[in-house]
Formats: C-alpha cells, sequence, structure tokens
C-alpha cells in the first residue's frame, strides 16, 4: 500500500480519542501498515486531507462519519489517490452502501487489502458531494441544529429543539427542476439529489444497490403533509427513512434547480452551505477511487 495517511475527526467520536488512536495504530501494525495519522477537528478535515496528499500519501483514510468522509473524498475526486475509510460516525451511509465492514479492524483489513473501485461523486455548483445534496426543511434544520450547538446544547437535544422550531414554522418552497428532459414547477418541503438512485421502497428503502449508474436521482414531495414530514425528518436522522412513498423522483445525469431567491442554503452530505442560484447538479462517474472489500 506504500505510504498510508489517517484523517480521523475528533467530532465522530466523544470517548476515548487516544485509545482509539492506538487501537487504529495497532490494527494496521497487524497488517505490517504504520500510516501517519492526524486527529483534528471538523473544520481542519480539508487541511490535513490535503497536507496529506502533497505529501504523496498513496491512499487518504477518512476516520469519522459521512461529513468526515465526503470532505475528504472531495479532495481526493479526480486523483488517482484511493480513499480508505474507518466508519466512525453514526450512520455512515457511505460506507454501509459500499459494503465496507462497519467493525474497526475488518475496516483496516479493508484498507490494508487494496482493491480500490471506482466509484461516482455528484457535484453541485462545482462543490462534491458522496450521498446528497438537499434544499428546503432538512437544510434550515441543520442550519438550526448549529446554532443550538452553539449555544451548548449537545448534540441529542440541539436537534430536539431544531426540530421543534423548524416544523413549528414549517412551509414550502417554491422549486423550478430541469433535467433536460422535464421541467417541473413545484412547491415541495424539501428537495433532495442522490448521487445514484436510493431505493424508495422495500426493506432496503435509502439504500443504494450501487454507486457506478452515473446518474443522480432528484426527490421532490410536493403532497407531504405536516405529520408525514415529521417522520421523514427523524428518519434521516436516525437512519431509519419513511415516508418515501410520498416522493416523486426523476432520473438524469445533470439538472437545475432555481428557487425565488438568489441564493439558497444546501446541505452536502450534511455540510450546510450557501450557494448561489441557478444550482446546476452534475453527476462524476467513476471519478473517486474507494478501498472496499474485494469480494
Amino acid at each position: 500500500m506504500g505510504r498510508i495517511a489517517v484523517v480521523v475527526n475528533a467530532g465522530s467520536r466523544s470517548g476515548d480519542l487516544p485509545g482509539l488512536a492506538e487501537r487504529i495504530t495497532a490494527a494496521f501494525a497487524a497488517h505490517q501498515a504504520a500510516p501517519s495519522m492526524v486527529i483534528v477537528r471538523g473544520g481542519d478535515v480539508r487541511d490535513a486531507a490535503n497536507r496529506a496528499l502533497q505529501q504523496g500519501a498513496s491512499a487518504v483514510v477518512a476516520g469519522g462519519g459521512d461529513g468526515t468522509v465526503s470532505t475528504v473524498a472531495s479532495v481526493l475526486a479526480g486523483t488517482p489517490v484511493p480513499l480508505g475509510i474507518l466508519p466512525l460516525g453514526t450512520l455512515n451511509h457511505f460506507a454501509k452502501d459500499l459494503h465496507i465492514p462497519q467493525d474497526l479492524d475488518a475496516a483496516v483489513q479493508t484498507i490494508a487489502a487494496g482493491h480500490a473501485i471506482k466509484v461516482d461523486v455528484g457535484d453541485v455548483n462545482g462543490r462534491c458531494f458522496i450521498n446528497t445534496a438537499s434544499l428546503g426543511v432538512y437544510a434550515r434544520l441543520v442550519w438550526e441544529r448549529e446554532q443550538q450547538q452553539l449555544s451548548g446544547r449537545g448534540k441529542w437535544r440541539a436537534l430536539a429543539v431544531a426540530a421543534v422550531r423548524v416544523l413549528r414554522s414549517y412551509r414550502r418552497i417554491h422549486v423550478i427542476v430541469n433535467n433536460g428532459e422535464q421541467s417541473r414547477v413545484v412547491r415541495t418541503p424539501f428537495v433532495f439529489v442522490g448521487n445514484n438512485e436510493y431505493e424508495l421502497e422495500g426493506s432496503d428503502v435509502g439504500r443504494r444497490p450501487r454507486l457506478t449508474g452515473g446518474r443522480l436521482q432528484v426527490c421532490i414531495a410536493p403532497e407531504m403533509n405536516r405529520i408525514e414530514l415529521v417522520r421523514l425528518v427523524a428518519g434521516a436522522f436516525t437512519g431509519r427513512l419513511r415516508g418515501a412513498d410520498h416522493f416523486e423522483a426523476m432520473s438524469a445525469t445533470e439538472c437545475s434547480i432555481r428557487t425565488r431567491s438568489w441564493r439558497q442554503g444546501v446541505t452536502l452530505d450534511g455540510e450546510l452551505l450557501v450557494l448561489r442560484m441557478p444550482l446546476l447538479f452534475r453527476t462524476r462517474p467513476g471519478m473517486l477511487h474507494v478501498l472496499v472489500p474485494a469480494a
């Protein structure tokens, strides 16, 4: 594998960070590997990944949840350097969709084996995402939660307070969605754009059967009421997606979205950004190398 760099987000685990670092080092040592490792806070993940790339790392490993993995992936996309994943977050959607083990030792074994595949990423106005981009009520909820955490509330209490505030002032946004084949003008509580297509029914709802389809999935829900929205939002944060039967989905390789505002809050894999209109989405097939189980 050559020179492996590991970037661990301290915010992904509130427990014994020194102990975690020792476990990671020992797991790699079992495979005769001695990676360089840094433990940083969320805002420093991108800089740490960039430094690893500039210093000639042969693989860069993201230790954290989907937000951490997405940040490192955005640095590596378009380069031949593969992404390794240590799933240390709450949900780990990207790792699960690629069948990467959730157990730390097994995840390290996957990285040490060195089997890489090319997967797609999504892009909006030049910004990369690996799971979903969203606007509307979910983006507002992320903003409110961050404000509550800044005021000193813990993660889950901040989420509860934010959910009450957002749903109390629930309103739809007016959007124009154009995928090149059809144009929709709707009022919807949200728009989700997925990197490849998610299952919207059955036992695998919320999962992607593949990340190599070269497609985007655009989901809206103009008929969803407030109670159904509460269920959906709760599912989005706990990994138990419900209410997908109310979705209207379209598939595309690229699409544009406009709202009545000249700028819009958008979450990319849980990270909140403010982007200018229009939002131009496209798929970038095979732009990211990821270390996955050979099977």
